[in-house]
């Protein structure tokens, strides 16, 4: 069964009605983390957030502590907060920004605090209509308390935050591109080096780019203490965490459950949260962290919920996004759909991920609509080994960004796996399940 007597960090105001609005956010404990932020010194309040040993919940797992350590001893010029979440069946991050957005403004102000930096962008996805106006609101109500702008709370820190709405490009999660989108240009990949952020990021400065997930927990943290946060998980996945469960499952959701001493057995199983298979099936695979991570099958249910956990096994948490197949899944054609959106999203400037993914996309296409040849089975396979020489895990880097290496792994995942439903579509002449 699962561990679910952790307590809630992110989602503690789930339940309670217009918990979206300021008057909710402050009867339920809203901005006394701030308060208490503003009554220590910058250095103590990072100084928490390296004790929580928080990861980064944006799907590289970067130390949030660590991360801004390696701004401090310089000054930073500006925040950047990642909510451009893409990504197909991920949407925790969605979840956060419409029912507790104040939670993710609090967080951004006091991470700009610990930092000394006084402006901020909050960039949203364009098609979060709800969850835009939501954190206009609370942006907005948030000035006029008092909690943004000049001298916050009486102090001698102001902060001015801007949200910006996207223009619903995928690689716009890659936060170099979100910077150059920021700055109102395509958004494109920058090489790195030299163009990291935290040397060279929004308009040439030194930038830190965080996730809306990230920001969430720093609330609790300032109140409950890094110590607290990094008694809950195990190793170096500490806290808890939100996992976006969709697929073939009787509850699909968001969950907030102990990182490490929960299983994936437990998220998709137990009756409080995914509740099992849906219409009584077996499970057939699952994505562990968003559809460019490589699958498992079931023998790999009893993996703890652990970065270090998942990584050993050749995948990754990622963002936080699990994905579940049963015996009515078409694994074929879960892959083609997964790769026509990496083809689609490629924004073309790197000829292995701009002319690979349709390539592969065309021959996916091909073997679930009845034209596919067994030997198409070995040159989807290469195709993708010149996009990710020798189709590891983590992927070899061919690409100005991980998008383009990240593209094989749902294809060598079901082939490796499920072969025969491979040759039974060559047989069948399309695919059996229709």
């Amino acid at each position: 069964m699962a561990v679910l007597d952790a307590p809630r960090i992110v989602t503690q105001r789930r339940g309670v009605p217009d918990a979206h609005t300021l008057k909710v956010y402050l009867e339920t404990g809203g901005y006394e983390a701030l308060r208490r932020a503003l009554s220590m010194n910058p250095e103590e309040v990072a100084a928490e957030v390296d004790a929580a040993s928080l990861l980064g919940r944006g799907g590289a797992g970067f130390p949030a502590g660590r991360k801004w350590a390696m701004l401090r001893r310089s000054p930073v010029s500006y925040l950047v907060i990642n909510s451009d979440e893409s990504e197909p069946a991920t949407f925790k991050d969605h979840y956060l920004i419409e029912h507790d957005p104040h939670q993710v403004v609090e967080g951004i102000i006091i991470s700009a605090y610990a930092l000394q930096v006084t402006q901020a962008f909050l960039f949203v996805r364009g098609e979060f209509a709800l969850g835009i106006e939501r954190l206009t609101q609370a942006v907005n109500e948030a000035y006029a308390h008092g909690a943004l702008g000049s001298k916050i709370f009486g102090s001698d820190f102001s902060l001015d935050l801007v949200v910006h709405p996207g223009a619903g490009a995928y690689i716009c999660g890659e936060e170099t591109a979100l910077i150059e989108a920021l700055e109102g240009k395509r958004g494109f990949p920058r090489i790195k080096p030299p163009f990291f952020p935290a040397v060279t990021g929004l308009y040439g400065e030194p930038t830190v780019v965080n996730n809306v997930e990230t920001m969430s927990n720093i609330p609790w943290i300032l109140l409950n203490g890094g110590a607290s946060f990094a008694a809950l998980g195990a190793g170096r996945s500490t806290g808890t965490r939100l996992f976006a469960l969709s697929g073939r499952v009787k509850n699909p959701g968001v969950y907030e459950v102990e990182m490490v001493k929960n299983t994936f057995r437990d998220l998709i199983f137990d009756p409080a949260l995914g509740g099992g298979i849906a219409d009584g099936g077996q499970l057939k695979a699952f994505i562990p962290g968003g559809v460019s991570a490589p699958w498992f099958t079931p023998d790999q249910l009893d993996t703890p919920l652990g970065q270090d956990e998942v990584g050993s096994l050749g995948s990754m948490l990622g963002s936080g996004s699990v994905v579940v197949m049963d015996d009515t899944t078409c694994v074929v054609r879960a892959a083609w759909r997964i790769t026509k959106f990496f083809s689609r999203e490629s924004c073309g400037q790197c000829t292995p991920c701009r002319e690979g993914s349709g390539w592969i996309e065309r021959v996916m296409y091909r073997l679930e609509h009845g034209g596919g040849r067994m030997e198409d089975l070995e040159l989807v396979l290469d195709l993708c080994d010149n996009i990710a020489p020798g189709l590891s895990w983590p992927p070899a880097q061919t690409t100005i960004c991980v998008l383009g290496p990240s593209i094989p792994s749902s294809v060598k995942s079901a082939i490796s796996t499920f072969r025969d439903e491979f040759a039974a579509h060559v047989a069948h002449g399309g695919c059996p399940y229709v």
